[in-house]
């Protein structure tokens, strides 16, 4: 309650600050951007932030949208989070006539993410979508200070929140604290997603693919990494002991310490392929998936993405590096919230924190599946394979644990070496 008192008295201040220093945008309404008001301009603003219209002479249409989309501490080209979010975003207000900007913070931390959350506001945003529990800080930080502003933060959980908000003391256990008392619940929609799910359909397909020594490469251990290796670890085991090969399968478990490859990890995976001959990496975490690709092109070995299909960089590295991707659904949840927005449907999110799954026996429905497309099937795991293993899990004929307080017991042998870095 206090942080919320104090953030009050800043928001005061704050709307002060942005009339006398702001961007001369009355209303919120227009273009207001660095980038100017035609469709696909790019600039750089006074605080490094890059800004690109769509839509400019639509803008007021619709309920006066003004869609703003921040990076983490990656960019719009990572083929993950960011670039899903901007795609979809950028699309939808391209398809609904309403402006859109993005805006990439100066530095990776928590007050340059702030910092462009405050940009985008002087610029006219009133919706702000986030993405990545990095965000968390600016959930607690610049929720109060704009509260006609509605913010949509992807992969944020309450336990994020409760991190940043309580501060020293917090003992990461959620359910022990209040996390309404740290964020403005009237403008802001969390949701994070059950990586347990699409990583427990990629281990299992890898397995019944006829693979047998699998690794999984994390970036940091965060929870949503922790979600997804999980997973995976359980559905491989699950596919291995119904082909009755549970002593014949092995998995490799690290985090890299960081959601990027480089050289020190690249070799790590050299060795992997190589010595230890691992035939699949499960690479998660944002470019940290450039290490495996780069050491399974030399021993002919193989890449499983995330967050989106991953198929068309990787394979970019090497034709048919990527046997599947393990998705999350970051278009349909754009797509969903920024539709009801518009059509006047806020109520139906504000102070909600939701877990994204299985919605339907449809995988292209849900918020964690593998691609139709480009996964490659085969003899040991068809697509029809695919639908029935998604229909079971729908139908809880399939479970998957979403613990993560400890690695998954399982018949197969796994080996954890904890972190790189």
């Amino acid at each position: 309650m206090k942080k919320r008192l104090i953030a009050l008295m800043l928001a005061g201040m704050m709307a002060l600050s942005l009339t006398a220093c702001g961007s001369g945008n009355e209303g919120g309404n227009d273009a207001g951007n660095a980038a100017g008001s035609e469709s696909g301009a790019q600039a750089e603003g006074g605080s490094g932030d890059s800004a690109e219209s769509a839509g400019g002479e639509s803008e007021a249409a619709g309920g006066d949208m003004s869609i703003a989309m921040i990076t983490d501490s990656g960019d719009i080209t990572d083929q993950s989070f960011n670039q899903t979010t901007y795609e979809s975003a950028k699309a939808w207000a391209e398809a609904n006539g309403m402006v859109f900007n993005y805006y990439k913070p100066e530095s990776d931390s928590d007050e340059a993410r702030n910092a462009s959350v405050d940009q985008a506001v002087a610029d006219g945003a009133n919706v702000i979508l986030m993405p990545g529990y990095m965000f968390a800080a600016a959930v607690v930080d610049q929720s109060e200070l704009y509260p006609d502003v509605k913010f949509i933060a992807l992969d944020v959980g309450a336990g994020d929140i409760c991190e940043k908000g309580v501060g020293e003391g917090y003992d990461y256990n959620p359910a022990n604290w209040d996390v309404t008392e740290y964020y403005n619940t009237d403008n802001v929609y969390c949701c994070t997603y059950q990586e347990e799910l699409s990583g427990y359909m990629a281990g299992y397909a890898a397995v019944k693919l006829g693979y047998r020594h699998l690794g999984f490469l994390g970036g940091m251990s965060v929870p949503a990494v922790t979600r997804f290796g999980y997973g995976y670890v359980q559905g491989a085991n699950a596919a291995a002991e119904e082909l009755g090969v549970s002593g014949d399968v092995e998995i490799e478990y690290v985090c890299g310490g960081q959601f990027y490859g480089d050289a020190d990890i690249t070799a790590y995976m050299d060795t992997w392929y190589g010595s230890k001959g691992v035939e699949i990496v499960f690479a998660c975490g944002g470019g940290i998936y450039t290490s495996a690709a780069e050491a399974a092109v030399k021993a002919g070995g193989k890449v499983i993405g995330v967050d989106s299909d991953q198929a068309p960089i990787i394979d970019a590295l090497g034709e048919g590096l990527t046997i599947t991707s393990a998705m999350k659904g970051l278009s349909a949840t754009v797509n969903t919230v920024l539709t009801d927005i518009k059509d006047g449907k806020w109520d139906n999110y504000k102070g909600k924190i939701d877990n994204l799954g299985l919605v339907s026996e449809n995988p292209e429905d849900n918020y964690v599946q593998l691609p139709l497309e480009s996964t490659q099937w085969g003899d040991g795991f068809t697509k029809d394979d695919y639908l029935a293993l998604v229909k079971a899990m729908y139908n809880g004929e399939v479970e998957v644990s979403g613990d993560i307080t400890a690695l998954p017991s399982t018949a197969v042998k796994v080996n954890d070496y904890g972190s790189i870095k």
